[in-house]
C-alpha cells in the first residue's frame, strides 16, 4: 500500500510541478497514438463499410484477414516492422528506424484491423430494410453510404475507441521500432516498462496513472459524442 500511495503522490507531484520530461513523454504518446488512430479511422472506416455493403470475389478472404489482424500480437508487428525498416531492410533507405514515424506506422498496422473489423460488424448489423428503402427512394451510392454511416455511428465510434485503446497501451512494437530513446521515441508505456525493470516502481506507477488519465479523457470525450448520437 505504501508503494501505491507513493506512486499516486508522485504522479500528482509530477503533474502539478509540470515536469518537462514527463510532459514531453505524454505529448509524444498523444501524438503517436493519436496520429495512428486518425490514419486507421480514415482508412479503416471506409474499408469496413465497403466490406460490409458490397460483394466481390475474395470478400470473405479479405474479411478473414481483417478479423485475424484484430488479434495480431504487437511483438509480431514490431518484428516485421524492424525487419523492413532496418538499415539493411527493404525500406532501410528511408531511415525511419527508431523514429516516431516508425512508431506511428507500427501502431497504425495494429489499430487498422480493429477499426475496420468493428466498423464492418457495425454496418453489417443494420436493418437491410434501410438500404432497400433508400435505394427505392432514388438515393445514390454516396448518399446511401452516408446514411448508413450515420445509422452506424455508435458502432463506428466504438471501433475508434477500441483502436485508440489498443495502441495507446501498446508496448512491444513501440519498443522494437522506436527504441525507447530519451527525448525522441520514449512514450508512457515504454517509459513505464523501463522504470519497472529498474525497480523504480513509484515512478512507474506515476507514469501509469498519467497514462490512464489521458486514456480516460480521450475516451470520455468520444463516449459523450457516442451517447449524444444515441
Amino acid at each position: 500500500m505504501d508503494l501505491i500511495a507513493e506512486g499516486i503522490t508522485q504522479a500528482f507531484r509530477l503533474l502539478i510541478k509540470g515536469d518537462r520530461e514527463v510532459l514531453r513523454i505524454a505529448l509524444l504518446t498523444l501524438r503517436v497514438s493519436g496520429l495512428a488512430t486518425m490514419i486507421s479511422t480514415l482508412v479503416g472506416v471506409p474499408l469496413g463499410t465497403a466490406l460490409s455493403l458490397w460483394s466481390f470475389r475474395g470478400r470473405r478472404r479479405v474479411a478473414g484477414f481483417v478479423n485475424t489482424g484484430m488479434g495480431l500480437p504487437p511483438v509480431v508487428v514490431g518484428l516485421w516492422g524492424s525487419v523492413f525498416l532496418w538499415r539493411t531492410g527493404p525500406l532501410g533507405f528511408l531511415r525511419l528506424m527508431y523514429t516516431p514515424t516508425a512508431m506511428v506506422i507500427a501502431q497504425t498496422i495494429i489499430a487498422l484491423p480493429i477499426v475496420t473489423g468493428l466498423t464492418m460488424a457495425g454496418v453489417g448489423q443494420l436493418d437491410p430494410g434501410i438500404r432497400l428503402q433508400m435505394l427505392s427512394l432514388g438515393a445514390s451510392s454516396w448518399q446511401l453510404v452516408c446514411i448508413l454511416m450515420r445509422e452506424a455511428k455508435l458502432s463506428v465510434l466504438a471501433a475508434i475507441m477500441a483502436g485508440f485503446g489498443r495502441v495507446v497501451a501498446e508496448v512491444g512494437a513501440s519498443m522494437m521500432v522506436g527504441g525507447n530513446l530519451l527525448g525522441q521515441t520514449r512514450v508512457l508505456t515504454t517509459a513505464t516498462s523501463m522504470e519497472v525493470s529498474k525497480g523504480n516502481f513509484g515512478f512507474a506507477i506515476a507514469l501509469s496513472i498519467i497514462l490512464v488519465a489521458i486514456t480516460y479523457v480521450i475516451n470520455a470525450g468520444l463516449t459523450r459524442i457516442q451517447q449524444q448520437g444515441q
